[in-house]
């Protein structure tokens, strides 16, 4: 390629990249549901070859590039007028992640999602114990809402009017029982071993720890249990 026509298809893609972004609108950044992002990453990657594949036309690349903004425009069209059906094959629909305290590992697995996951975007909404969590709502966009529990609602120290007592024992909530599995690293930190986990375990009625999904140390020394007992909704 010639260095004009380096500069003619830069520009060309530029300006026509920018013009489609314009005309499809915010919601690419407002709300990335996962069409939306493999929708802008096909425009940009059409952009990209108009401005340096030598191979592709100019005339064909704009084409492509103005087509697929296009059909891009139709499907926000059909979200917005269609059924909740059809709306829910292009964009998916939310899913319960939590219900009623309890984690929901099928829904978990549907989603590709592990606990550790789970915890990141927990503590991403500032909640560092599943314990605190009634519903935890996987949104279309891959973002998570959460409702916490009605004692776990955060209150001020000036609604009260009270100081903090410190009577915590543990500083942070910590994994001890992750998908069945005892984590023997996090407990020789606490300075804990498998009897103790096995203790509160059955005075929880539970015989075996493999039937636990996840099981968290509290920082008031006691254990959140959360069993393998899915349940629909």
């Amino acid at each position: 390629m010639s260095f004009i026509e380096i500069i003619i298809r830069v520009a060309s893609s530029f300006f026509v990249l920018l013009l489609m972004t314009r005309i499809i609108g915010r919601k690419e950044l407002r709300q990335l549901t996962f069409f939306n992002f493999a929708s802008g990453i096909a425009i940009g990657s059409i952009a990209a070859n108009l401005a340096v594949n030598g191979n592709l036309n100019i005339s064909q690349g704009i084409l492509a590039l103005s087509l697929w903004a296009l059909l891009t425009i139709v499907m926000g069209f059909v979200d917005i007028k269609a059924g909740k059906n059809v709306r829910r094959i292009v964009n998916g629909q939310p899913v319960i992640v939590i219900k009623d305290g309890k984690i929901m590992e099928k829904e978990l697995r549907k989603a590709r999602l592990d606990i550790n996951d789970l915890r990141v975007m927990l503590r991403e909404k500032n909640v560092f114990s599943v314990s605190d969590v009634d519903y935890a709502i996987l949104e279309t966009d891959g973002k998570v809402s959460i409702l916490k529990k009605d004692n776990k609602k955060t209150i001020t120290k000036s609604d009260m009017r009270l100081e903090k007592i410190k009577t915590d024992m543990y500083p942070l909530p910590t994994v001890i029982i992750n998908d069945g599995n005892i984590d023997m690293d996090n407990l020789d930190q606490l300075d804990l071993d498998e009897v103790w986990v096995m203790k509160h375990l059955r005075q929880a009625g539970i015989q075996n720890v493999a039937d636990v999904f996840y099981g968290e140390l509290q920082t008031d020394g006691t254990l959140y249990i959360d069993k393998r007992e899915d349940y629909k909704y």
